[in-house]
């Protein structure tokens, strides 16, 4: 039977090189000068390090801007909130990877919805849809396209 698997993963391999070049930004940058300002990659949570609020924000429009240049979806990131201390300012941007369980079970419902003659299993962080006809495989895919998931989907293992 005609499958595919439904997966949401990011290259982490480009979100260093992004982290790179953002740094080497932060160098170049005027506004930057004699300022302690910088990027950590730690896992997959990338850590802006500034000395004041202000800076991050303008820290996460850098980011932001060398991700979309490395073809990395910014759906992916989910900026958590900023912590100030006095002569220091903190913020973690975690890159999700994977469809958590709840999406997943959102995914099988909007699926069952539209009854197309597909089935669907829960696997770890990925979805597998299964059908006896390849149209329906393809309706299914584009039904999920068109969805607002909040975060990026790619379909992988496609068997006929």
């Amino acid at each position: 039977m005609p499958s595919f698997d439904v997966v949401s993963e990011v290259d982490l391999q480009e979100v260093r090189n992004a982290v790179d070049q953002a740094n080497r930004e932060l160098a170049t940058r005027f506004d930057f000068r004699k300022v302690n300002a910088n990027f950590e990659l730690v896992d997959a949570e990338v850590v802006l390090h500034a000395e004041q609020a202000f800076h991050l924000q303008q820290m996460m429009d850098i980011l932001r801007q060398k991700l979309v240049k490395r073809q990395v979806d910014l759906a992916c990131m989910e900026a958590k909130e900023a912590v100030c201390h006095l002569n220091s300012a903190r913020q973690r941007v975690v890159i999700r990877q994977g469809i958590d369980s709840e999406t997943a079970k959102d995914m099988v419902k909007a699926l069952k919805a539209t009854k197309l003659k597909v089935q669907t299993q829960i696997q770890g962080d990925q979805l597998r849809v299964t059908g006896k006809q390849r149209d329906d495989l393809q309706q299914a895919m584009a039904h999920l396209r068109s969805g607002q998931w909040g975060r990026p989907l790619q379909f992988t293992n496609f068997r006929d």
